[in-house]
């Protein structure tokens, strides 16, 4: 098949790009490569990606809606998954304007490119964020999102409408898939593990909000980008909802449209998470224990059982096998001797 991904250089996209060369499809990917953080780690993503003839990046801005219309016409899309966004909670307090440009115009460009392009199938990334306020466990994808609590999950949930009503205009088969604290090799700079993992090598102590008592779902990358394959071939139907027992489809009753959470359904606290690192690098952490941060919730827990519905895979790689995987890699990215991992 052929794919035009958006966020390819990104840590998602780039694991979903590899995944889908392996099998042997067509992917043209589609990154700005901006500053936010690190673009040397974006460009060695995107140079592990050209090793394949079958991958084309473009480099542009989301909102440069002609370089998308020049990327459209070179991947001649069969599917169409959109990751790349404005990304970090916290970034969004001090930078409120970036998510404006990349998460709603860029969105758009996306969509008008989808009504165009009349792709089988469009994918938008979302997160777990929209859940906001709500403090209903474990959240379903039927439950209110409409407190968020960052400009981030606002223009996210922003995202989610927008392309429902293109879903419902242009019968685009649309999924948007809520991510959940995923991590893994090649992941972020700005997110905990990495920046835990980097405080070894500058001695410094790793800063714990929440005084620690913050719950996660974390989602392994390898587990994330098997839902997303499976749900590439799992397109929305107008009037075709999943019946099952105890499942509540998000399927919009006016169009072929769907929003499915993508994690394990299985909160690990941060101490547990912090343990995990620990175990990796053999040798304890200096801490400095702060209070919540503006924009953070105590805690995340998806209700998993529509994605197991539409797929039959849940994700399921403890944070004590995922952890290490994140280590040996940065080890080897970095060429550092980072702690001494346990037996």
């Amino acid at each position: 098949m052929r794919f035009l991904i958006t966020g390819t250089a990104g840590f998602i996209g780039f694991h979903l790009a590899r995944r889908l060369l392996d099998e042997g499809h067509f992917v043209v990917g589609f990154d700005a490569m901006t500053d936010y953080y690190d673009r040397t780690l974006k460009e060695a993503r995107h140079a592990v990606l050209a090793r394949s003839n079958a991958f084309h990046p473009v480099i542009a801005r989301l909102e440069d809606a002609d370089a998308l219309d020049q990327a459209a016409d070179r991947a001649e899309p069969d599917v169409i998954v959109h990751l790349a966004a404005q990304a970090g909670v916290r970034y969004s307090l001090e930078h409120p304007r970036a998510y404006f440009d990349s998460n709603l115009e860029g969105s758009y460009n996306v969509l008008e490119l989808a009504r165009r392009t009349s792709p089988r199938h469009l994918l938008l990334a979302s997160t777990s964020s929209v859940y906001g306020a709500n403090d209903r466990m474990p959240f379903s994808e039927n439950d209110s999102a409409d407190w968020p609590m960052t400009l981030y999950a606002a223009t996210k949930k922003a995202a989610e409408g927008m392309a429902h009503s293109y879903a419902h205009l242009w019968k685009i088969p649309t999924t948007c898939f809520r991510f959940f604290t995923v991590y893994g090799p090649w992941g972020r700079p700005d997110m905990a593990l990495f920046k835990f993992v980097a405080s070894l090598r500058t001695g410094k102590p790793i800063e714990i909000y929440g005084n620690g008592e913050m719950k996660r779902d974390f989602t392994y990358i390898d587990d994330l980008i098997e839902a997303i394959v499976r749900l590439i071939g799992a397109a929305p139907q107008e009037g075709r909802p999943v019946v099952a027992d105890g499942i509540a489809d998000s399927l919009s009753p006016v169009a072929p449209w769907r929003v499915v959470n993508i994690a394990g359904g299985r909160p690990v606290g941060l101490m547990d998470f912090i343990a995990a690192i620990e175990a990796a690098v053999g040798q304890t952490l200096a801490k400095v224990m702060l209070p919540m941060q503006p924009g953070d919730v105590p805690a995340t827990f998806a209700d998993h059982r529509l994605l197991e519905a539409l797929t039959g895979y849940r994700p399921e790689t403890p944070v004590s096998v995922g952890v290490r995987a994140f280590v040996d890699w940065y080890r080897d990215y970095y060429r550092v001797a980072v702690g001494q991992a346990v037996p």
